[in-house]
């Protein structure tokens, strides 16, 4: 057996100075965990108030010492800070307690503190400063020796708070001639008196619920909110006033009582919605976002259009007066106080007439439309079809009306003047001025090649550039006439990649147009850059990766009436409003003139691609455009775009720029299907 170690006086003294180190450290580690848990009163007074940022009244209540608990009872109190915070509807409330010695601060039984208290209110930002004073109760807590005084200094018993409110009237949209396109309407308002429904509830609210497209528990929900009672009358939803038979069905329900109801009103309902847009109820982000600029839980606000885009303007601003009043009534302080003032009317250059007859022309069918005077910039109308109606956003839609609207596949609440899309044929008298410009192309240049496909060489492969139309001369008028795609393929391949690129960013490619609403970008190639010579060909004549956005496109058609300045486009009539240019000289003024010219050409010349749009004792000038999409070359099952984009002839009044595009016309005519509906517009459009 191996025989025991002894161990040396020095090791048995390292021992026990170790041992004594770990249960020194043992006791100080748990001083420290204990301490740690200790509350000082800056803490609990922070808390407090977070408990009052968050509504959490009753938790706040439960931080009181028991002698103020004895003073007032919980409902009490809720009542009173409801009353304070929630009359201003205060947010974002933040402490900052004053500096002082606290370094007995966890010993001492009591403390005052002294603090400053800022928030965000209907009113705007309150600060005031205040003291509290904390005590320790039994478990050696901190707790708030309250009293009224500590909702606000100038507070004293026997007085209350009184907060009077005043809601701003939502500021009216107008055309430009005065004719309202968003404003103050009358619906009705569907409702229950809990108190007259007859003995068989449920079965009663099971028919108003289906008469009505909500769940009964929607019903039941609104019925068993607090301020009810049997004889209140409870809403339920909003119909328009024309919904008689409806009403007339509801009113024989015991209980269902139906009153006028103010609501915002769209007059011309599809036809301006994408522009003017529509309200609705905020959501709880809305509000948290909209945070102290006079919005409520029941607030209205601007979700689209006309309508978000000028919501500061249009909203107004709420009115809010917190004051300290005796027991008469009589005001003792003002708290807080903002003057309310009714949002503001905005009147756009929309024409109600020709908006309204451009939706008529597409109703049947997805695509856009956008008129303009190209001369003063003044936008006239922009269309986008099918539509929803922002009515219906102001009603409420059921679930199951909303799921339809969302899962339609002609995408209604899609706004297609925003976006950008291939423009085919409406492209080549851009590439034609941009070709005259820069001094690659003249009006006498002639396209060389025989028969109706065309490639540059050999190394081109199997790829061709095709046209429809055999004709001669083969030059810049009638390639525009008959719309040549081998012309304008050359013109981009003379002008070259570097060139044709700085000419599409001289007319404002990959960049916004400036405009009220904001619109997608106009783009070619891919990652802003053209890749091959059969893109590059293909782009001439607005195929390739050209993609452009409407407004930009009418925008730079006016170029070819203001000397080769494209104007800068403006939605809101503003008094004294002067015409400015957003790209000042992109062509030159012969080039515009030559485009021009031979534009008119394309709708005067019998064989011209738009002669359908052609109008006696009118000039017009046009282009129309078949853009193919499809997955390549070969495809043949994709679908075309139809445009036409015309200038009608006339002074700084009477100039008119009409563009429309529609979807899904192959077997339909291509462009000629959009043809005449442009020229109606400018047929009846004086």
């Amino acid at each position: 057996m191996e025989q025991n170690k002894k161990i040396s006086p020095k090791q048995a003294a390292a021992i026990i100075i170790i041992a004594a180190v770990l249960v020194l450290g043992g006791i100080l580690g748990f001083f420290l965990y204990q301490n740690s848990k200790i509350e000082t009163p800056e803490m609990r007074l922070k808390q407090y108030f977070q408990f009052a940022n968050d509504k959490k009244y009753e938790k706040m209540y439960q931080m009181l010492s028991e002698d103020s608990r004895s003073t007032i009872s919980e409902e009490a109190f809720i009542e009173k800070n409801q009353n304070f915070y929630g009359s201003m509807e205060a947010n974002q409330i933040k402490i900052s307690i004053a500096e002082d010695d606290k370094s007995n601060s966890k010993r001492e039984s009591a403390r005052t503190l002294s603090y400053q208290l800022t928030m965000s209110t209907l009113a705007g930002e309150l600060s005031f400063e205040n003291s509290a004073i904390l005590s320790k109760n039994k478990d050696k807590m901190y707790m708030l020796n309250w009293s009224v005084q500590d909702l606000h200094p100038h507070l004293k018993e026997g007085e209350e708070i009184k907060a009077e409110t005043s809601y701003p009237k939502r500021g009216n949209i107008y055309d430009r001639n005065g004719v309202m396109l968003a404003g103050e309407g009358t619906a009705s308002s569907v409702g229950i008196v809990p108190g007259k429904l007859p003995e068989d509830r449920e079965g009663a609210i099971v028919q108003i619920a289906e008469y009505l497209d909500v769940s009964k528990e929607k019903i039941e929900t609104a019925l068993s909110a607090n301020w009810v009672k049997d004889d209140l009358f409870v809403p339920i939803r909003t119909v328009a006033k024309t919904e008689e038979a409806l009403k007339a069905q509801l009113l024989t329900i015991p209980g269902v009582k139906i009153s006028d109801t103010t609501v915002r009103y769209y007059p011309l309902g599809q036809s301006a919605a994408q522009v003017v847009g529509y309200t609705q109820n905020i959501t709880a982000e809305e509000l948290e976002e909209h945070a102290g600029e006079g919005y409520t839980a029941t607030s209205q606000i601007g979700k689209g259009g006309i309508e978000k885009v000028c919501e500061k303007q249009l909203h107004g601003t709420t009115g809010c007066k917190v004051s300290i009043v005796d027991s008469d009534g009589n005001e003792k302080f003002v708290i807080v106080e903002q003057k309310g003032e009714d949002g503001k009317d905005i009147t756009l250059t929309i024409d109600s007439i020709l908006q309204s007859q451009m939706y008529r022309q597409l109703a049947e069918d997805k695509g856009w439309g956008a008129a303009m005077n190209p001369k003063t910039g003044e936008v006239l109308a922009l269309v986008s079809t099918p539509a929803y109606n922002p009515n219906d956003f102001v009603m409420g839609y059921t679930s199951k009306a909303w799921e339809e609207l969302n899962n339609d596949a002609s995408k209604p609440l899609y706004n297609r003047c925003r976006s950008t899309w291939a423009p085919g044929s409406v492209f080549k008298p851009i590439v034609a001025a941009l070709g005259l410009t820069q001094g690659a192309l003249t009006a006498g240049t002639e396209a060389v090649y025989e028969g109706l496909q065309w490639q540059k060489d050999s190394s081109w492969g199997n790829y061709y550039v095709t046209t429809l139309t055999d004709y001669s001369p083969k030059n810049l008028e009638n390639a525009l006439i008959y719309s040549d795609n081998i012309y304008f393929a050359q013109a981009a391949l003379d002008m070259g990649t570097e060139n044709f690129q700085k000419g599409l960013d001289s007319v404002g490619f990959n960049e916004p147009v400036p405009f009220t609403m904001e619109y997608k970008p106009s783009t070619y190639g891919e990652d802003g850059k053209i890749q091959s010579e059969t893109e590059l060909a293909d782009s001439g004549y607005g195929q390739g990766k050209i993609l452009v956005n409407p407004l930009h496109l009418a925008v730079t058609y006016s170029a070819f009436v203001n000397d080769g300045s494209m104007i800068t486009p403006y939605l809101i009539k503003e008094e004294g409003e002067k015409t400015g240019y957003w790209k000042e000289n992109v062509f030159t003024k012969e080039a515009a003139e030559t485009v021009w010219n031979d534009m008119v050409q394309v709708v005067d010349h019998p064989d011209g691609t738009g002669h359908e749009a052609m109008i006696e004792g009118k000039t017009i000038a046009g282009k129309t455009g078949t853009a193919e999409i499809k997955a390549s070359k070969e495809d043949t099952t994709g679908t075309e775009l139809g445009y036409f984009m015309g200038i009608r002839d006339g002074d700084e009044n009477s100039c008119l720029l009409i563009g429309m595009m529609v979807e899904d016309v192959k077997d339909r005519g291509g462009s000629h299907y959009v043809v005449p509906k442009v020229r109606e517009c400018f047929a009846n459009y004086k």
